[in-house]
């Protein structure tokens, strides 16, 4: 017989499987559906469709949560997600058992906080840049070499200490004029509007820079408040937007006719330095000079050719009588030529032109005497003398039917050889009309 009594208590011992499964199922249980808000980070989109990504804390707490969200849920996004928006996701926790990692499985996900912020950037982005506010081609040239600068920001802020030490280190000649504002809050569109008009109204500076320093998005929002962009447009000055840190990009940014990455660019931008300036003009005026000696060294040479050529003006002299002579020689010869030239084409042209002329003649007697044959052929005497007569009544009418003609009508007949009076006394019409 065996004591039971002895027996030590069984230990209950997991599989790595069971166990991890177990815990799921607790999570499963005890979070069945859970919103949880966070920054992206890390997010990615596989050739599948998931999306795989990690939320952490936007407090800056040291925590991270993996998440998986498959391609059914992605499709139903409407915008696209990227790292650092703050995002509010909707799902449950479960544990990925191939390596025992926690994981949020995300059904539903919206943009929070700042990500609706971004959004409603970019929708007046699109708006304003379909009315042509960013268009490239109504952007302005900044001056090259301004001597004075308007400066719009507030006169408390890092921005306008960094723009003044920039200009006064590298162009101290530039003078500036502050147009004062508020660049953060509520009141500070309407104050940017205020000091853009000024500017552009009092027209004393040949560009102007608009700057404030970096900070979030809700800090730069007054920056793109649609007021604002719209008086950077149309401001009657070049503007130069330095706003922010080199990452941050305002709508004024866009508007602007110059952007510089941060206040201190700006400054750079607007103005270049003087001692670089000084540089170039010392260069030119080198240059200038190398030129000037080149050029006088060239013509003192031309001067001394010249002069050595004047130095035996007789024999110039000489030279130049001979050539008057041989070209006085030449034209003569020559005028003697054409004169006999032109005498025999002369002569050619008078016998050519007796022989137009008699031909002519005789041509033109040929056809007097042909007119004359057929004018004499024409001759009413010559009709008359073949044996007709030509009949006209008291009036001189001629009578060439019979139908003219009465039973004791008086009648004259032009013979060949003179006239005659005739006396009708009797008329007989033509066989077809008795």
């Amino acid at each position: 017989m065996v004591d039971v009594t002895s027996r030590e208590p069984q230990r209950l011992v997991w599989g790595v499987a069971a166990l991890v499964k177990a815990v799921g199922d607790a999570l499963d249980a005890r979070f069945p559906t859970c919103v949880v808000r966070g920054e992206l980070c890390a997010f990615s989109r596989a050739a599948s469709g998931h999306c795989y990504f990690s939320l952490k804390d936007a407090d800056g707490a040291a925590a991270m949560l993996r998440c998986a969200m498959f391609r059914r849920a992605a499709s139903l996004l409407d915008f696209a997600p990227a790292d650092g928006q703050l995002v509010e996701l909707r799902g449950r926790l479960a544990v990925y058992e191939p390596r025992g990692d926690l994981q949020f499985i995300v059904e539903g996900m919206q943009q929070a906080g700042a990500g609706a912020l971004y959004e409603q950037f970019l929708k007046l982005k699109a708006r304003l840049e379909a009315q042509g506010l960013f268009d490239p081609g109504r952007k302005r040239a900044v001056p090259a070499f301004p001597r004075r600068l308007g400066v719009v920001t507030s006169l408390g802020a890092a921005a306008l200490h960094d723009v003044l030490t920039t200009l006064a280190r590298r162009s101290p000649h530039v003078e500036v004029v502050v147009y004062p504002s508020l660049v953060q809050g509520a009141e500070a569109p309407a104050a940017l509007v205020a000091a853009l008009a000024l500017a552009s109204q009092r027209r004393d500076v040949d560009a102007l820079l608009l700057c404030r320093g970096g900070g979030s998005l809700e800090d730069l929002w007054a920056f793109n408040d649609e007021r604002v962009v719209r008086a950077v447009a149309a401001c009657s000055v070049p503007v130069i937007c330095g706003v922010g840190h080199e990452t941050d990009v305002t709508l004024a940014d866009l508007a602007a006719d110059l952007r510089a990455p941060t206040p201190t660019a700006a400054a750079e931008l607007a103005a270049p330095a003087t001692q670089a300036c000084l540089e170039a003009l010392a260069v030119w005026q080198r240059r200038a000079g190398q030129r000037l000696h080149a050029m006088l060294d060239g013509q003192a040479q031309r001067l001394d050719a010249m002069a050595l050529r004047l130095a035996r003006p007789a024999e110039r002299v000489r030279v130049r009588r001979q050539e008057l002579v041989l070209l006085g020689q030449r034209l003569g010869a020559a005028g003697a030529r054409l004169t006999d030239r032109r005498g025999l084409q002369l002569e050619q042209l008078g016998q050519r032109l007796a022989r137009a002329a008699r031909v002519d003649r005789q041509a033109r007697a040929g056809r007097l005497e042909a007119l004359g044959a057929r004018l004499d052929a024409l001759d009413p005497a010559h009709v008359l003398s073949r044996g007709y007569a030509w009949l006209t009544d008291d009036q001189g009418r001629v009578a060439h039917s019979v139908t003219q003609l009465t039973v004791g009508q008086s009648l004259h007949a032009t013979l060949a050889d003179g006239r005659a009076g005739l006396r009708v006394t009797a008329v007989e019409p033509p066989a077809a009309e008795r």
